[in-house]
């Protein structure tokens, strides 16, 4: 008597492939930031809680201060206070995005932002500033846009 059936077709071992690769996950949507903005990914630095610096920081394009910092901050760059930051000094920024902690003078070339849960003891010097409802911001706030050139008069 035969235990294997005669017709099952013998195929040669090939070499295994390498497995699909994985489906890509779908993209996370952005978190909805309050006044309609969404949250871009960022690209540059973190300093983040548990970090103490006493000094100036500078940087070049985006940085996420989620520490303390005793000093001034000066940069063209786009900065982002975090819920944990706590920043004693002058901020000198092209952006900033305020969620933390604040005792000093904002100063924006293009855009100042105070978020709901924030606390700014400053004055603050931007051509555009958002401020949500539940933000603390006790000081002045001067909206400078900048001046169109001066045409020569007839």
């Amino acid at each position: 008597m035969q235990m294997f059936s005669s017709s099952r077709k013998v195929e040669p071992a090939a070499p295994m492939s390498a497995p699909p690769p994985p489906a890509p996950a779908p993209a996370a949507k952005p978190n909805p930031i309050p006044n309609g903005a969404t949250e871009t990914s960022r690209t540059g630095g973190t300093l983040s809680s548990g970090v103490s610096i006493k000094g100036t920081v500078k940087f070049q394009k985006e940085l996420l201060i989620d520490c303390e910092v005793d000093g001034k901050i000066d940069s063209n760059g786009r900065l982002t206070v975090g819920k944990q930051a706590r920043i004693k000094g002058d901020i000198t920024t092209r952006s900033v995005i305020v969620d933390g902690t604040v005792n000093g003078n904002i100063t924006a070339a293009e855009r100042c932002e105070l978020r709901a849960g924030c606390s700014v003891n400053g004055d603050i010097e931007a051509p555009r500033l958002v401020v949500d409802e539940a933000a603390s911001f006790i000081g002045s706030a001067k909206i400078a846009t900048q001046k169109p050139a001066a045409t020569p008069s007839a």
